[in-house]
């Protein structure tokens, strides 16, 4: 068995995650394509990487099978904000540099369980159906 398995049977977090945010960002058949036109997918993912490093782990996943909504990002609350009730956060169209720094305002102050949502970021909430959030459960 290896650490990282034993680590998750023992319930223990990773080192230096239990206090993170992880913040998936879809780049399946439609996110991260040229099908959402005008906007420079790869420098959106640095950006989140660059202004997230020291609150959450970005990481990029395939297809959240929720293309209808492109560019899907799922934001799951650290360890803190989940005990404090917080859920992951389905949002999508996340396709301006706006609704990013939205979304890195918000997950700064605590993300998911420990701030409030931004009013602004409610219009890109969606709930994807149950058998397209098993993709990112914990």
């Amino acid at each position: 068995m290896s650490r990282r398995t034993r680590s998750k049977a023992a319930g223990v977090p990773a080192q230096g995650t239990a206090a993170r945010c992880t913040v998936s960002v879809c780049r399946g058949c439609c996110c991260g394509t040229p099908k959402v036109p005008r906007l420079d997918h790869a420098a959106q993912l640095a950006e989140l990487r660059g202004a997230l490093a020291e609150v959450a782990t970005v990481r990029p996943v395939g297809c959240l099978d929720a293309c209808e909504h492109a560019n899907v990002v799922v934001v799951q609350p650290s360890a803190e904000g989940r005990r404090a009730g917080g859920r992951p956060v389905w949002l999508g169209l996340v396709n301006d540099r706006d609704a990013s720094a939205d979304i890195t305002a918000w997950i700064g102050a605590g993300g998911p369980g420990l701030a409030d949502l931004p009013a602004i970021l409610e219009l890109y909430v969606f709930s994807p159906s149950r058998r397209v959030r098993e993709h990112l459960e914990d």
